[in-house]
């Protein structure tokens, strides 16, 4: 069944007899494989780790990534993500000056449309949501423990080449061929040398961030923190020069965690996520109020993370020579944290692809994947650019500005980003493209 110009989530289209192979089980690649398997493909995800864990904090949809998982079996996947998931719908979000504590403006959260939900939660727990649904419900193979060694391609078909790092099953050879392989493995895909033809190193974005996720437990045992967790869902931000702290609870106050985005020009040439140590943290919010210390003290640090931002130069293509090998999400476009995007730009990925390669068919494979690129590509950019402007407005905030107008601190919820429908958008403009591409 088809309801303007799309999908609904009941609705299998017929086989395309394409084969796809999504490297990476992250949320892009999840998203890939699940609209790849709606939209009619044979689909399987290979990933390097060896088991699923519910590691990391605090992760963003927006209302159009919403859309997408609630096409996902007419909701299921949304009815499942939502008891993990903040709800802000009563207390907002409180701006907070860095320095005084004092709330600059109470910026109220929507209400949005029960077809296009808005998400944050615990990466971890959300990921397991997607994970078990596609390998559960929809029965999509996910070869895990699988690293790659290398890609390949030519003009028919393209592939993987696993590494002997361990034995590999005897019903699965070191090279494996796809009409199309998707890489969506992160900053440090292999695949990235294939597209381009050369290697492109990450470098630092100039910060990084602190980032914990923690229990409520000691928070309760503070007068002057309790109140953060005794009220259900919060949702706090501290806003000053060069920095900004963001704290939540969540689940009805019972986890707590925080965000501290500092400037940082540490190498990243090997990792960029290592222990964080609270006495750097402390020792950046000395001049600022008090409850931002009192918070961070309330953190096990153990469960604090120093991560650097990665930040790449925009890349002048996402598609091997050949047309079958697409960098997708990360691999392709990674984004900052400001602007609460980069896993929802990577479903919308997933989505564009799966209706390119349907309605190209299985002879027009390398078009199609041009195609997606050219639908994605500005959409992609301009976004982007919304994580290092919002950063910029926060840690260049002009205060006597802010008095006169509060609203000039809000968090940005452009309309352009979240009333987009991208598998909508695809259908409606893959001929057109097409002819493009054609043509030139």
């Amino acid at each position: 069944m088809t309801v303007n110009g799309h999908t609904n989530g009941a609705a299998e289209r017929p086989k395309t007899g394409i084969k796809v192979i999504v490297v990476g089980a992250g949320f892009g690649g999840l998203g890939a494989a699940i609209e790849c398997h709606r939209q009619g493909h044979d689909v399987e995800i290979y990933e390097a780790f060896p088991e699923l864990k519910t590691l990391g904090d605090i992760i963003s949809f927006g209302p159009n990534a919403g859309r997408i998982f609630y096409r996902w079996s007419n909701g299921e996947v949304v009815r499942r993500m939502r008891p993990l998931s903040i709800d802000l719908r009563k207390y907002g979000f409180n701006i907070h000056k860095y320095d005084t504590g004092e709330i600059v403006i109470n910026q109220k959260t929507p209400q949005y449309a029960e077809d296009a939900p808005n998400f944050n939660g615990h990466r971890g727990e959300l990921h397991e949501v997607v994970f078990n649904y596609a390998r559960d419900d929809l029965k999509i193979p996910i070869h895990l423990g699988h690293k790659i060694q290398t890609y390949f391609e030519d003009d028919k078909q393209s592939g993987i080449v696993l590494e002997d790092g361990r034995r590999v099953s005897s019903t699965l050879e070191r090279k494996i061929a796809a009409d199309v392989v998707i890489a969506s493995d992160g900053v440090r895909s292999k695949a990235r040398k294939s597209v381009l033809g050369y290697e492109d190193k990450p470098k630092s974005s100039g910060y990084a961030v602190w980032r914990a996720w923690f229990p409520n437990k000691d928070m309760l045992a503070d007068p002057e923190t309790a109140h953060f967790c005794n009220n259900g869902d919060t949702f706090n931000g501290w806003i000053g020069p060069d920095m900004h702290f963001l704290f939540s609870t969540i689940k009805n106050g019972s986890d707590c965690c925080w965000v501290l985005t500092h400037p940082d020009e540490h190498d990243i040439d090997e990792s960029w996520s290592f222990p964080g140590k609270l006495s750097e943290v402390k020792q950046a919010l000395k001049e600022w109020d008090p409850m931002c210390t009192r918070i961070i003290s309330k953190t096990p640090e153990d469960m604090l993370v120093d991560w650097k931002l990665v930040y790449r130069d925009p890349l002048p293509t996402w598609v091997s020579p050949s047309g079958r090998i697409l960098l997708l999400g990360d691999s392709a476009h990674p984004f900052l944290p400001t602007s609460a995007q980069g896993a929802t730009q990577a479903l919308e990925d997933g989505v564009v692809i799966a209706v390119c390669l349907r309605r190209g068919g299985k002879e027009n494979v390398p078009t199609s994947v041009r195609a997606h690129e050219k639908i994605r590509y500005d959409r992609v950019r301009q976004t982007q650019k919304t994580g290092e402007s919002t950063r910029d407005m926060w840690h260049k905030t002009n205060w006597d500005e802010v008095k006169k107008n509060p609203e000039i601190i809000q968090f940005p919820r452009q309309e352009w980003i979240f009333d987009f429908d991208a598998e909508k958008n695809a259908e409606e403009i893959y001929d057109n493209v097409v002819k493009e591409i054609l043509a030139a």
